[in-house]
């Protein structure tokens, strides 16, 4: 992974804490957590506080996510919004602990100016030993306080002002007057500066989790269903009307289309839809490539695409679904009925412009691996496992790649891919299928009728 890290893709983006005073705070609210404290006089954070490595020295990188659930954070800075979540075992965890941070900045702000911030990310399971366990979790609720309690403190200073000004003989109980001085000292004037973070919870009805091999749960859709990354048979009986895998891409695709989750790639506007097909052609080559034991230093994108065309009649099937789908687009030749057994089908689909559209994109990542610039950007856990088991030449193009091509703008490459607040203008070199057209036969083929 060394590759990844210098170049910043992996391991980037995080908080360093060197200061001893940010190192105390830390240890403070890490012993009131778990217990445990860091021999480190300097590490790095996640959003949630989660450092790799506290998590060597511990020799737990769970330490902070017990059985993987009710995921537990420690803010030293508002700071951490712009981080990223390492080892995330709930698809949701990362914008929960984000919104959370934005919505209380001013307040966490003031707060992590004196002491650091503890809390979890609570549901209604502690374990989920079992598949069924996954459907009691509706919702996240955010607890959180300084180690020092000042919100708790805050909250009964403020009760007893409320009780100070409501009884009639509050000013001569002797007791209540030195309790509210003694509190204060530690809270601050709660009457001019109320200290009070924002309840929140977060419904959970669709996300993904790293548990049983990769779970995809849709339950807040017209017509639910349960994707597993692995065997369904082994999950057991679940209470959901439809539970796939990845071995049912028909019944995954008809998933996908009747909750209007997804749309073609060249029906897309705004984008330029022939030079992601292109991209996608030269990440498969590249696969093949490794399969035959290539060499792929320092190879240019002419390299990748003049490879290809000496070895046409060796590339996958993937390769020449995506071929005829450009040729269709630039240059008018007749429209490739790529069905769903096909398995270019799923590299051909973005997800469509919904509440859901993240955790769609992800799920296509996922159905469609060779694609790795976009199994690295909609699903870093299933990048870093995968990269874990390419050849050293497959991981050299493909770390240059992304350092030289994604890291230079990441939010263009976002936009270009996945966002739907381009302009609406197709471009110039791509013919966009009529609406109905494709509505009738775009790349579904076998699902719409």
């Amino acid at each position: 992974m060394h590759r990844l890290i210098k170049r910043g893709l992996m391991f980037g983006n995080l908080i360093e804490v060197a200061s001893p005073v940010l190192v105390e705070r830390y240890n403070r609210a890490l012993k009131h957590l778990t217990g445990k404290t860091t021999g480190l006089s300097d590490f790095h954070i996640d959003v949630s506080g989660y450092s790799p490595e506290i998590g060597d020295e511990l020799g737990d990188h769970l330490y902070l996510n017990h059985n993987g659930v009710n995921r537990q954070f420690i803010l030293l800075t508002t700071e951490q919004k712009t981080a990223p979540l390492l080892n995330a075992k709930f698809s949701t965890s990362r914008d929960i602990l984000r919104g959370f941070i934005s919505e209380n900045e001013r307040q966490l702000f003031a707060l992590t100016a004196r002491d650091a911030v503890a809390g979890e990310l609570v549901n209604s399971v502690f374990s989920v030993t079992d598949p069924v366990r996954l459907f009691d979790i509706r919702k996240v609720v955010i607890e959180a306080d300084t180690t020092e309690g000042t919100l708790r403190d805050a909250d009964r200073l403020g009760q007893m002002v409320d009780r100070f000004k409501g009884e009639e003989d509050a000013w001569f109980d002797d007791v209540l007057i030195a309790d509210m001085i003694t509190v204060a000292k530690r809270t601050g004037d709660v009457t001019r500066n109320p200290v009070q973070l924002k309840y929140m919870e977060f419904q959970q009805d669709n996300f993904w989790t790293a548990h049983f091999g990769g779970l995809y749960m849709f339950r807040g859709v017209d017509h639910p269903a349960l994707i597993a990354r692995g065997d369904k048979n082994s999950l057991g009986e679940l209470p959901i009307t439809y539970t796939f895998d990845f071995g049912d891409r028909n019944k995954i695709a008809k998933f996908l289309d009747y909750n209007d989750l997804v749309e073609p790639i060249v029906k897309a506007r705004g984008i330029d839809a022939a030079a992601i097909l292109r991209q996608k052609m030269d990440f498969i080559v590249v696969d093949a490539a490794q399969e035959s034991g290539l060499d792929l230093s320092g190879a240019t994108r002419r390299d990748i695409r003049a490879l290809a065309r000496g070895n046409a009649d060796r590339l996958p099937e993937e390769y020449h679904g995506l071929r005829k789908l450009l040729d269709w687009a630039e240059n008018g030749a007749p429209w490739p009925k790529i069905k769903s057994d096909h398995p270019a089908y799923f590299y051909t689909l973005r997800a469509a412009d919904t509440p859901l559209r993240d955790l769609v994109n992800m799920l296509l990542a996922e159905l469609a691996p060779k694609d790795v610039r976009q199994l690295f950007i909609c699903h870093k856990e299933a990048f870093y496992a995968a990269y874990a088991g390419w050849s050293e030449t497959k991981k050299s193009y493909v770390a240059d790649f992304l350092d030289r091509e994604y890291q230079v703008d990441k939010a263009g490459a976002r936009a270009a891919l996945f966002g739907h607040d381009a302009p609406m203008d197709a471009p110039a070199a791509v013919r966009v299928a009529e609406p109905d057209l494709v509505q009738r036969v775009g790349p579904w083929g076998a699902v719409r009728r």
